[in-house]
């Protein structure tokens, strides 16, 4: 009940922050006609409106072909065993992070499926799949208390608002359609970012119950992946501007194009019919880019007239003093939405995201950065009430607490390593 309630909260909170968008943005065009004379701003807001919402449905009705082609790539991988691999390859590390769940037991499968999917920013693919993986590990709930969350649900969950993302295809999608040079220059960023993020909310997981990371095969796993995170960082931190973006144009396509041939090599080898399979995959990229279009219209043309009215402007101006007291670069600043609405509602985040490309451009400092804001964290709330809700559990401890560490920690990076990568002029 008390996740019910919560889930109410979170679309009611939405629904404010909507409203506000609109009511602020008559306040401030109040203001500017009777303080200032500007007899203009009623229409110059309006047809920020009409402009933004024509933008939104663009934006949504482009996203149909990028979205096909990668989920049309996920079901080759999935039907030819790829998860199934996966699983294989990193079973003695779930063995030790998920004690409670049975060696060789089928909700493994089902969680990489579901991280997989995460991994390749496909939100709407992961969410039926880390529900399914949630019922499962209820099924496993030792608590005798079946409201109370297991181990293994929680750093499930974690993991999942930590939002580890390796391939960041709608954030891709969407900067191709803003115009961006190349859309996928943020994809290196975002995966150091979510790394971080996701390291963190394991480690904080690990401070409340018996997670292993002392064991010598956990250790070997994190300081491994530690090793070559640090080292590419490393690697890039010396080289010049230029140099970088050609590395990272490099390393970017070369995983990205690695990953649907191995995918391809891999149903050649399995014999399934790739063709076929990435068609069936494919046909749920129009679907989900027809569902995606109210959402996008909604808080889209909320935040166009907020901005257009001048209360952006204005609400901009306080964050930036506020945060220059404390060394902040302005830089930032016009990226902060993102940060600030991700844990609340992905839906809103992505308006935010759209906005600040299409405002300030998708290759400015702060377009990317709302970019590597939206892979970097997760929408922690929403996770928690629905995951934990579907199942019937109440008492979620302290998963709550673990999951905005993981979430504060990929913004802190993501600022970290976009001065590093897109130095501002």
């Amino acid at each position: 009940m008390q996740l019910v309630i919560l889930l109410y909260i979170l679309v009611m909170v939405l629904n404010v922050i909507w409203l506000i968008f609109f009511f602020g943005a008559f306040i401030a065009c109040l203001v500017q006609w009777i303080g200032f004379g500007d007899a203009e701003i009623f229409n110059k807001t309006i047809l920020g409106a009409f402009d933004m919402s024509k933008t939104a449905f663009e934006i949504a009705l482009g996203l149909t072909g990028i979205l096909s082609l990668w989920l049309g790539i996920l079901k080759i991988g999935e039907k030819a065993g790829a998860v199934q691999i996966l699983a294989k390859v990193v079973s003695p590390l779930f063995s030790r992070l998920f004690p409670e769940i049975p060696k060789n037991h089928p909700v493994i499968g089902t969680m990489l499926m579901n991280i997989s999917a995460n991994m390749l920013g496909l939100d709407n693919a992961a969410t039926p799949m880390g529900l399914k993986a949630m019922k499962e590990l209820q099924e496993l709930n030792p608590n005798t208390d079946k409201e109370v969350a297991s181990d293994s649900q929680i750093l499930f969950l974690v993991l999942n608002a930590s939002g580890l993302t390796l391939i960041p295809v709608s954030i891709m999608t969407y900067r191709a359609q803003m115009g961006a040079a190349n859309p996928s220059d943020v994809f290196l960023p975002i995966l150091l970012a979510t790394f971080f993020s996701t390291l963190a909310g394991l480690i904080a997981v690990s401070f409340f119950q018996k997670v292993k990371l002392r064991d010598p095969v956990t250790i070997a796993w994190i300081a491994g992946l530690c090793a070559v995170v640090f080292a590419t960082l490393a690697y890039f931190s010396r080289l010049t501007a230029e140099a970088l973006g050609t590395t990272s144009l490099l390393v970017s396509g070369l995983i990205l194009f690695g990953i649907i041939v191995t995918f391809l090599a891999l149903a050649c080898y399995k014999k399934v019919r790739a063709y076929e399979a990435f068609v069936e995959g494919a046909k749920e990229g129009f679907h989900t880019a027809v569902m995606v279009i109210p959402y996008l219209v909604a808080i889209l043309v909320g935040v166009a007239v907020f901005r257009a009215s001048g209360a952006m402007d204005l609400v901009m101006n306080g964050v930036s003093y506020g945060l220059s007291l404390f060394g902040i670069g302005n830089d930032v600043v016009p990226a902060l939405p993102t940060a600030i609405m991700k844990p609340l509602s992905g839906s809103g985040a992505r308006g935010m995201m759209i906005d600040a490309m299409k405002t300030l451009g998708p290759d400015s400092f702060a377009g990317r950065l709302s970019c590597m804001f939206q892979g970097a964290a997760d929408t922690t709330f929403y996770i928690i009430a629905v995951y934990f809700g579907s199942v019937g559990v109440r008492k979620t401890r302290h998963s709550v607490l673990c999951a905005l560490i993981a979430d504060f920690v990929g913004i802190v990076a993501a600022i970290s390593i976009a001065y590093l990568f897109f130095p501002p002029a």
